[in-house]
This record gives structure tokens, C-alpha cells and sequence, in this order.
């Protein structure tokens, strides 16, 4: 079963990837308080998925990267139900 979900990961377009996380990033930075808020937070539970998923390929300077952006983003969450 495992493999079978990392090939379905590697046949996603990083490009069209990307995009659609552009697009849900944006609409929970516009939407009103807790609605945005919620709606980066489901981003954020998505992109930890990805993260897990990618984890041990990826190096270790992109791991550092990976989790201050998520720790951004999960800031920015935060605050906007707060």
C-alpha cells in the first residue's frame, strides 16, 4: 500500500501543485477571521501530510526550511482566529 501512494505522489505536477496551494494560501489570507483562519489551518494539515510523506528524501537545509515556513503559516492561522 505504501507504494502505491508515493507513486501516486510522484505523478503530481509540482507546478499545478504549487498553484493550488497558492490559491487555498490566498483564500484563507482574504477570507474573514476565523473562516480564513480554518481554512489555513487545513493547508497546514496538508502540507504536514506532504512533509511526512517527503521527510526522509529531502535534505536537511530544505527540512529547515519546510518547517519555518509551516511554522509561519501556522502563526498566521492563529492569528487569524484569535
Amino acid at each position: 500500500m505504501k507504494g502505491t501512494r508515493d507513486a501516486r505522489l510522484a505523478r503530481i505536477n509540482p507546478t499545478a501543485a504549487f498553484l493550488g496551494a497558492l490559491a487555498v494560501m490566498l483564500v484563507g489570507l482574504f477570507a474573514p477571521g476565523a473562516i480564513g483562519g480554518v481554512v489555513l489551518l487545513a493547508l497546514a494539515g496538508g502540507l504536514i501530510y506532504l512533509m511526512g510523506r517527503t521527510w526522509p528524501v529531502a535534505a536537511p537545509r530544505t527540512r529547515t526550511i519546510r518547517v519555518i515556513m509551516l511554522g509561519l503559516l501556522l502563526l498566521v492561522a492563529f492569528a487569524k482566529i484569535l
